[in-house]
């Protein structure tokens, strides 16, 4: 990016794999001039400091949020109504106050109340991750060829919104805007039911008298290896997730578990059609994933790009 930065400074509100990949790609791109880090951890603030991810440091993060015209919080979902009534009253007049959360009903009923006048509050949900956590997991590419969603409220500030979408557009991100709630229902089939079968299926594996450990990690080159991916993701971020998109989530697993039965029925009763019809329609949406640039068809999957992960984990 060339020119002027589009905010002064930034306030990063966590600084793990999200807040550490803001850190760097704002810096690389000249989007931000000066960045503030805060985590309640002080061995990860240490690290992150380590790694030269900001210009300043604080385990209290209204001191950090100071002066900041754009403030993310990068904290799991649970965390937001605690961080937003510790940072309200040092919050700048005119900055932009942002998340990178996997929900956004829960984000917007527990942040707004706290946001105070003249303040921008616009949710946000960048779709990209890996299973990988904390400051080192951060890299300047993880948002490239991604989604980034925006979900304004009603009177939001129009200067305010486009200034965000250009900085997300900024860190490589495709943006589009959508309400809290659909938001929740999209993302809850394509992102948080796929991790809790994920984690289940792992799970059950584990709990199998009849496969030891051993073989599980021994014959792993298969569907099997795919799911633990998705199941090595951070327990705390997904344990949230659940608590906070519990209405949609279970609408999902609901219809999940409809599927699963019709499935399980065909196989029961000998109906090869229903299940090569099933697996032909699906075989097609791998590929329209491929050719909308969400995934390569690479061997590995598209999940390694110049050594670095960036499959979409949230």
């Amino acid at each position: 990016m060339t020119g002027a930065p589009l905010f002064e400074r930034m306030a990063l509100i966590g600084i793990g794999l999200i807040g550490s990949s803001l850190a760097q790609v704002a810096r690389q791109r000249g989007l931000v001039k000066e960045i503030s880090i805060s985590t309640r951890s002080p061995a990860t603030l240490q690290r992150a400091e380590e790694l030269g991810l900001g210009d300043h440091y604080s385990l209290d993060a209204a001191v950090a949020v100071e002066g900041a015209d754009l403030v993310v919080l990068c904290v799991p979902v649970g965390a937001n109504e605690a961080v937003a009534k510790w940072i309200a009253p040092a919050l700048k007049p005119g900055a932009i106050l942002t998340d990178a959360g996997s929900t956004k009903e829960s984000v917007v009923e527990q942040v707004s109340p706290h946001v105070p006048d003249g303040v921008h509050f616009i949710p946000g949900h960048p779709i990209a991750g890996t299973e990988h956590s904390g400051p080192d997991a951060g890299f300047p590419t993880l948002f490239d060829q991604r989604w980034c969603i925006l979900t304004p409220g009603e009177g939001v500030d129009a200067v305010a919104l486009e200034k965000l979408k250009a900085f997300w557009q900024g860190c490589g991100s495709d943006v589009d805007l959508m309400e809290p709630k659909h938001h929740d229902l999209v993302l809850a089939i394509v992102s948080h039911l796929p991790h809790l079968i994920a984690y289940n299926i792992v799970g059950t594996a584990d709990d199998l008298a009849t496969v030891t450990k051993s073989q599980v990690i021994k014959y792993s080159a298969s569907g099997f290896r795919d799911f633990t991916r998705l199941a090595a993701s951070d327990p705390t971020m997904w344990r949230d997730v659940c608590l906070n998109n519990k209405e949609a989530i279970l609408e999902m697993l609901a219809r999940f578990s409809e599927d699963l039965s019709a499935m399980q029925r065909a196989i029961r009763w000998g109906d090869g059609q229903m299940l090569f019809d099933l697996f032909t329609r699906t075989r097609g949406i791998r590929r329209s994933i491929i050719e909308a640039g969400q995934e390569t068809d690479a061997p590995d999957f598209g999940r390694h790009v110049a050594g670095n992960p960036v499959s979409s984990n949230d």
